[in-house]
């Protein structure tokens, strides 16, 4: 295997406060790989990171000649402004802004790629609607399609199935499954640990350090997840107390 993305003793950080540090390691080409973790962890800071948009405080990340273009991020639904005045259609189509340019034309092949993303994610007869008057699933089934539209080798997901309804999240699931099939590397924030073992076969467990790293069922065993509890509570101020049960 080759790999994708490399991290040697990355440290991340905002204002020179630590946020991930000490994380070392490689995703692989082709990757499924889930980030767990308490709120805090750093889970959406290595994300950025990962996409370019937050620079190491230390260590390095290595992304092996990959093209900014190459990479697509889905923020959590939190960072998406929903009163901006646009319909799916067109918010579909920003999918073809890095290869097309802002103000690039789209032709008949575009028009063809947009219904066929729309309908991929089953939003059929939605083209024209309002993007504030969706639901939270038709609003998460939107913007998958526009991922679909961008075509990119890594995919980076914060939290892409909080709060959706069990069909939306079956049907997404099933997209980044075919992500997967085709070889791209794809790399989730996620909380669901029954969805993580289910469909990621390798899970990074963080708190703000490395927790594990490697094979999910071996990554979330009790021991691993009861010591990233543990570090947890160690800087969180609002933090349950810790049993003994994992």
């Amino acid at each position: 295997m080759t790999a994708q993305i490399s991290f040697r003793n990355l440290t991340l950080g905002y204002e020179r406060h630590p946020a991930v540090h000490h994380l070392s390691g490689d995703v692989e080409k082709g990757a499924l790989l889930a980030i767990c973790g308490a709120n805090g962890a750093g889970k959406s800071t290595l994300l950025k990171a990962i996409g370019g948009a937050l620079k190491p405080l230390g260590g390095t990340i290595d992304r092996h000649g990959l093209d900014p273009r190459e990479i697509a991020y889905l923020p959590q639904g939190a960072e998406i402004d929903r009163s901006f005045p646009i319909h799916v259609y067109d918010m579909v189509s920003m999918g073809l802004w890095r290869r097309a340019g802002l103000f690039g034309g789209i032709g008949r092949a575009d028009r063809e790629k947009i219904e066929h993303a729309i309908a991929a994610v089953g939003l059929e007869g939605f083209e024209n609607r309002p993007i504030g008057t969706l639901s939270g699933g038709q609003m998460q089934r939107t913007l998958f399609a526009r991922l679909l539209l961008q075509d990119a080798r890594v995919i980076l997901l914060d939290e892409p199935f909080t709060a959706l309804d069990a069909k939306t999240v079956s049907d997404l699931v099933e997209l980044v499954r075919r992500w997967h099939g085709e070889q791209r590397t794809v790399i989730a924030v996620l909380h669901d640990f029954d969805l993580v073992r289910a469909t990621f076969p390798q899970t990074l467990l963080l708190a703000r350090t490395p927790v594990a790293w490697g094979p999910t069922a071996e990554a979330l065993d009790p021991e691993n997840l009861l010591k990233a509890r543990r570090m947890g509570e160690s800087w969180r101020d609002d933090a349950v107390p810790c049993s003994d049960a994992a």
